[in-house]
């Protein structure tokens, strides 16, 4: 059943769509997985798969920047977009900073916040509100996973035009 993206959380039996978007709230990438995935764990692969193609040249597979959850906020998350050439708009955790700060001097800088920049992160949830416009992806009546895939990326696509 782990083919399903059907998993267990406190809701019961639901399905997470992890993805990456523009600012005109278009889904540039888009993973499936279990309810009880865990978002961090998925940033990678949603990051991989962003592959959006340009009328000349090569394809776009990496935004410049990336507007983040304070939950993405730990240094592990910032070294991974880092390689990537990736600016991270994410503002400090509490206990990052507590930690940073119980340091001294040897704790560093705390990290760049763009906070114009930052106010734009609500466009994913909004993107998500416009997937769950369509039936089909809000309600998750199919029994495979593939199917309910195939029908977030219609519903995408539509998004797109």
């Amino acid at each position: 059943m782990s083919d399903e993206w059907i998993g267990h959380s406190r809701g019961g039996r639901t399905t997470k769509i992890h993805l990456c978007c523009d600012g005109r709230m278009r889904p540039l990438s888009i993973v499936v997985t279990a309810g009880q995935r865990n978002d961090a764990t998925q940033m990678e692969p949603v990051l991989d798969a962003i592959h959006v193609p340009q009328p000349r040249g090569p394809a776009r597979k990496r935004p410049p920047r990336l507007r983040l959850d304070r939950a993405y906020g730990a240094r592990k998350y910032r070294k991974a977009l880092r390689r990537r050439k990736i600016k991270c708009i994410c503002p400090e955790r509490k206990d990052a900073r507590k930690a940073r700060l119980g340091k001294g001097s040897r704790g560093g800088r705390p990290p760049t916040l763009d906070a114009q920049a930052y106010k734009g992160r609500n466009v994913v949830e909004r993107c998500i509100l416009r997937l769950k416009d369509f039936r089909a992806v809000a309600t998750r009546f199919d029994k495979r996973g593939y199917n309910y895939l195939a029908g977030v990326l219609l519903a995408s696509i539509v998004l797109w035009l």
